[in-house]
């Protein structure tokens, strides 16, 4: 009996172990989203997940030190469900972020982002009028733009050296305009629109480029493809940490619940093996 305690007690300790990690990864995806990806609702699914797991590791925890049936027996009855959601959690971000990536540019070490190769319900999210509005907002406070300027022995970096940047899903798509619309390069974020292709609209954020800093390329669907391959790569991430979390789960729920088995059967007094067929059967004494 105390063996089972044992192992119990030590499942639920490495489970609000698990549960710190899933917690960890929400809280960084709402840095995420407060610094750069500036999608705020996305995160809470998973910190409500993690602070559920650890409030029911800790019950259980507490079932096995105390020997609490109850206790226990609730702790498994909540964690099928936890774990449940959590299957459906990953799913569900693998589901959103399935489509979309960045294409290479000639000669250019950065990629382009344009908002026809993604679709779903985050695109849909994104693109709305409401939440675009907000997450607008959230990059100008983030400053993301202004701080990609770049200079050497107070020379501004040259548009060579700008080319062979690896510059992030929302830099090339909100602080620059697109490769197609052939503006000359001045600075990271000013660039002249003389002699571009804007006219000729063979991209439709051509037109939307502003050498206003308060404006650049925030209005542009390059933006918004930039904020959703931003998405994509942070969520993926924190899944695969989430995938190892969750086998890890499931196997530690499933020898819980071997070892509460075996708590129930000794409470009960139930033999089993062989002792159990000596005792439904005893043999008789030779006289």
């Amino acid at each position: 009996m105390r063996a089972s305690n044992h192992l119990i007690g030590l499942l639920n300790f490495l489970t609000f172990l698990l549960s710190a990690v899933i917690l960890g990864g929400g809280i960084w995806l709402s840095s995420r989203a407060n610094n750069t990806d500036c999608l705020k609702f996305l995160q809470w699914p998973l910190i409500v997940i993690g602070a559920a797991i650890m409030v029911v590791s800790l019950a259980g925890f507490a079932g096995a030190c105390y020997r609490n049936t109850f206790l226990m027996w609730l702790y498994l009855f909540a964690m099928f469900f936890i774990i449940a959601a959590l299957v459906g959690f990953i799913i569900f971000a693998y589901a959103v972020t399935d489509k979309g990536s960045g294409r290479p540019v000639m000669n250019k070490s950065y990629l382009e982002y344009y908002l026809r190769d993604y679709s779903g319900w985050l695109k849909d999210r994104v693109v709305d009028d409401d939440y675009w509005a907000n997450i607008r907002s959230c990059l100008m406070d983030s400053k993301v733009c202004s701080k990609m300027g770049r200079s050497f022995n107070g020379v501004p970096e040259s548009f060579e050296m700008f080319s062979m940047r690896k510059l992030s899903p929302i830099q090339s798509g909100c602080c620059k305009p697109p490769t197609e619309c052939g503006f000359v390069y001045v600075n990271e974020t000013l660039w002249n629109i003389e002699g571009g292709t804007v006219g000729l609209g063979t991209d439709t954020d051509c037109p939307r480029w502003s050498n206003d800093q308060q404006q650049l390329c925030y209005q542009c669907d390059s933006c918004k493809a930039g904020v959703l391959d931003s998405l994509k790569k942070s969520w993926r991430k924190v899944s695969v940490i989430n995938i190892v979390v969750l086998i890890l789960l499931v196997i530690f729920y499933v020898i819980g619940c071997a070892a509460f088995r075996n708590n129930k059967r000794i409470d009960n007094d139930e033999p089993y093996g062989e002792a159990r067929m000596t005792k439904a059967q005893p043999s008789r004494i030779q006289l």
